[in-house]
């Protein structure tokens, strides 16, 4: 089945920022910035979900409140943008679609961004909220974090640095399109390169080079959890694009999963590009594949 009319949404606006960084391969960071805080754009807003804004534990959030969730359930969100760009607000719309169908609430982590404050200051941010939102009172098995592309990442290795803490772990964690091999060894990283209108390896290898302070290892589990020993981890729900370069990462992460003997299900769509739910409420394959993750969620 061909993709719909709506998703081409995503694409145009993927291509359009890909044309604009061609043509301007000297573009500064904060116009860079400007630029990919469009993200929310091919999203419609979210019904019934109010929103505010706090600090918690020093890091900014937005908390996204769907009308009737259940209060003791929280999304904890990473957001996307090769850990340079993106921010909680170009994501909040996004993860109020996903907190409303799973019926929980969630918060969307404005965490420090490369190359200001690169690895692993982006973890430290995370750890300092799930510790607070323990202290508040929220139960471990009652939150779950998620997060898109290199906040994908970052819902992941942030499990991981709980529980090299020590301290509980969330009930399950979703990744959509997560970007987590920092060593760009993906085979869909070429095979897909004709397709994906915006990741390609120069700009992962880019933001990478943002990411890593000289002398950490790309294969740091805490950067790259393709290295990480996932026994233990909670159950996992992973989607990513047909067409997508980081399409392989997302595979990659099941079968490291499975092997650990975690509970993971992969979601493959046919024809969306890279973290085609930022498209919620606009294009019916993301509606029925956040239906998918909803009936998951509650299960």
């Amino acid at each position: 089945m061909s993709p719909s009319r709506e998703s081409d949404s995503l694409r145009a606006l993927y291509q359009g920022w890909t044309d604009r960084m061609v043509a301007d391969p000297a573009m500064d960071l904060p116009t860079m910035r400007d630029m990919f805080d469009q993200w929310h754009s091919t999203a419609s807003e979210p019904e019934d979900v109010r929103y505010k804004t706090e600090t918690v534990a020093g890091v900014p959030v937005i908390w996204a409140l769907p009308d009737g969730a259940d209060e003791a359930k929280l999304m904890i969100y990473t957001h996307g943008g090769g850990f340079a760009v993106g921010s909680a607000d170009s994501h909040r719309k996004m993860a109020g679609h996903t907190a409303k169908a799973c019926g929980a609430n969630a918060i969307v982590v404005d965490y420090r961004r490369a190359p200001e404050d690169p690895f692993p200051a982006q973890l430290e941010d995370s750890l300092a909220v799930y510790k607070e939102l323990l202290d508040r009172g929220y139960k471990a098995e009652n939150m779950s974090t998620i997060g898109d592309s290199a906040g994908g990442n970052l819902a992941v290795a942030s499990v991981l640095k709980f529980r090299e803490e020590g301290l509980p772990l969330p009930g399950c964690v979703i990744a959509y399109s997560p970007w987590l091999d920092m060593e760009h060894k993906g085979k869909t990283l070429d095979t897909n390169a004709d397709t994906d209108a915006l990741v390609s390896r120069a700009i992962l290898e880019g933001m990478a080079g943002m990411f890593l302070p000289e002398g950490a290892s790309p294969s740091d589990p805490l950067a790259n959890p393709l290295y990480a020993d996932l026994t233990g981890f909670p159950r996992l729900y992973i989607n990513v694009g047909g067409v997508e370069t980081l399409r392989d990462n997302g595979e990659r992460l099941h079968a490291l999963a499975t092997a650990a003997g975690v509970d993971s299900t992969l979601s493959i769509v046919d024809g969306m590009q890279h973290v085609f739910p930022s498209m919620s409420g606009t294009a019916p394959e993301v509606d029925e594949e956040i239906q998918r993750v909803a009936t998951w969620y509650k299960k």
